[in-house]
């Protein structure tokens, strides 16, 4: 399967406009499960549904000039980087709506957490995007587990570490995450 999309991505770059079709039937049932994954961990009557996030995931996969992908992985990184910036988009138009509230602590231990809110998930971006400043590949793991439903393994392969390494790499960024995310 992951030569089928790497193949599918390559017919995408040179213009064949009916493998943009075929990867999204090769993908799809990938992505619905990351999406329903990550959805389970939302709030029960989030108003984001897993369907309209693979949907909004895909018109912004497809839109975009920049397809820097050319493998699975890095494809399926793309996706995870999208969905991170969709819910945190939602979640930050839902806080703005309601204008302040009760922020709850997420702990890393455990992500992702049931009781998780919109409010959650802005303290985790910033607290990511301020991680990326000081260790790129820490928030890149974080993003690819946690928004892109990535095993060890398949992210590994992305960040092109070993399996031990990625571990690693997830606790210590656990660790400063949750610190941060605390103060």
């Amino acid at each position: 399967m992951a030569n089928d999309i790497t193949q599918l991505l390559e017919q995408i770059h040179i213009g064949n406009k009916d493998a943009e079709g075929q990867l999204v039937d090769v993908v799809y049932p990938k992505l619905k499960n990351i999406a329903r994954k990550q959805m389970r961990s939302e709030r029960s009557g989030h108003t984001l549904q897993a369907t309209a996030l693979i949907n909004e995931v895909y018109l912004e996969l497809f839109k975009s000039s920049d397809r820097s992908w050319d493998t699975r992985n890095d494809f399926f990184a793309y996706a995870a980087t999208t969905m991170r910036h969709i819910l945190v988009n939602h979640a930050r138009k839902k806080n703005t709506q309601k204008r302040g509230g009760d922020l709850l602590q997420v702990t890393l231990i455990d992500l992702p957490s049931e009781d998780q809110k919109e409010d959650d998930l802005i303290i985790l971006d910033e607290a990511l995007s301020k991680l990326a400043k000081i260790d790129e590949r820490k928030s890149k793991i974080v993003e690819l587990r946690f928004f892109g439903g990535l095993t060890i393994e398949e992210i590994a392969q992305v960040i092109e570490l070993s399996t031990s390494s990625v571990n690693k790499e997830l606790k210590a960024a656990r660790g400063w995450l949750f610190h941060k995310m605390k103060g």
